[in-house]
């Protein structure tokens, strides 16, 4: 198993101008690279990486000799990157590769064997030793590294291979977990964990740091520093949003055997113009990939419904399906049984039972599925649980 490690790092002008100026190199040989495929493309040819890497490295000496005063892997590495990225897209798991700007993701690749790490501080070529904010954790071989810039602050991310990584669990319970908006997560033990809102407190703070970023001259100074402070802003607003989620997604693969959440359409819930920024501030699809390998690591079992189950439409109590529920009912009544609770938790506690129902998994079965972050469907228990109505509904 690899992990990546991100470390602040606090690096001198000197420093900080040759990362730049790699991290442009690294931009400017994608550009190239993505316009070369885009034309031999068009022209019927079937351009990869490997020839158009030897293509540049045969002119670069003639018309970019800019390029060799930042080390190799800066200008070698975004032609393989543009390989994956063009095979993700053939195969329909990403969009298509676009031209980058100067300014936005700005990085660059370093290989194994031209860094070394001690203590707190790296050795990377061209540049010599760079501190680091904290330690390197994770004890493995490095694969490789990349150094990247947020707003005006550099920081470097380690890949370590781990080989059998492992964390000991302090609990073996199932718990259903129901994602929402006003609360973070609701579990089915009746607890509501609230979340960050980070987007939402900052927004007062955004709005008038655009406005100033909006009056300055372009070009100037001064243009350049609100746009430092505007990127601040955001950087602070991502890392809240982070933490919160590493946070909850660590707890729960702690504290349980086994995880249940839904499969949400994440894409399609932020078409809703009422909802979209709320929904794009909670995070949903960053819970869901952290929750992916942290259950690998915890060996806990990762449970994902399918993206039909009625759970919040169903009670919990007599498994009797509601016919509608808006949004604005926060309370769960149940016309069949009578009961009453909050419609998260009831939530909750569906895919806390759907969860019981699965098969059982033996304790030699389960290291094995949490290694490949097993994810079990539960297309087969939909006959059980949705009740009559839905299958009649859905034919």
């Amino acid at each position: 198993m690899k992990l990546a490690h991100k470390i602040a790092l606090a690096p001198t002008s000197a420093q900080a101008q040759f990362f730049a100026r790699a991290a442009g190199t690294a931009r400017f040989v994608w550009n190239w690279a993505l316009e070369q495929w885009n034309t031999q493309y068009q022209e019927g040819k079937k351009p990869n990486g490997y020839t158009l890497k030897k293509q540049c490295n045969a002119i670069k000496r003639e018309q970019f000799l800019w390029m060799l005063e930042v080390h190799r892997d800066a200008s070698a590495q975004p032609f393989a990157h543009l390989q994956k990225a063009f095979e993700r897209f053939f195969r329909g798991k990403a969009h298509r590769p676009t031209f980058k700007k100067k300014g936005r993701h700005d990085s660059f690749y370093v290989a194994n064997d031209k860094l070394r790490v001690e203590g707190l501080s790296v050795t990377l070529p061209k540049v010599g030793q760079v501190r680091m904010r904290e330690a390197l954790r994770f004890a493995g071989k490095i694969c490789g590294a990349t150094v990247s810039r947020e707003a005006d602050r550099w920081s470097i991310a380690f890949q370590v291979e781990m080989g059998e990584c492992r964390r000991a669990r302090t609990g073996e319970e199932m718990v259903g977990v129901d994602l929402g908006i006003k609360d973070l997560a609701a579990l089915s033990t009746g607890e509501k964990l609230p979340g960050p809102k980070a987007l939402a407190a900052a927004r007062t703070r955004l709005r008038r740091l655009s406005r100033r970023l909006s009056r300055k001259q372009r070009g100037s100074c001064n243009r350049r520093k609100a746009a430092r402070r505007l990127a601040r802003c955001h950087q602070q607003i991502k890392h809240l949003r982070q933490d919160s989620a590493h946070k909850l997604t660590t707890r729960l693969c702690r504290e349980n055997q086994t995880v249940v959440i839904e499969d949400l359409s994440v894409k399609g819930m932020v078409r809703n113009p009422h909802l979209a920024r709320a929904i794009s501030d909670a995070g949903f699809g960053e819970l869901r990939r952290q929750l992916t390998y942290k259950a690998a690591i915890f060996g806990t079992l990762l449970l994902v419904a399918d993206r039909w189950f009625p759970s919040s439409k169903r009670c919990a109590h007599c498994g009797v399906v509601k016919e509608t529920l808006t949004l604005s009912e926060r309370v769960f009544r149940c016309q069949a049984c009578g009961s009453a609770r909050d419609r998260d938790v009831n939530a909750a506690r569906n895919l806390q039972q759907l969860g019981r129902a699965t098969p059982k998994v033996t304790p030699v079965e389960r290291p094995a599925l949490a290694c490949v972050n097993a994810q079990v469907k539960l297309d087969s228990l939909k006959q059980e649980l949705y009740g009559a109505h839905l299958c009649a509904r859905k034919g």
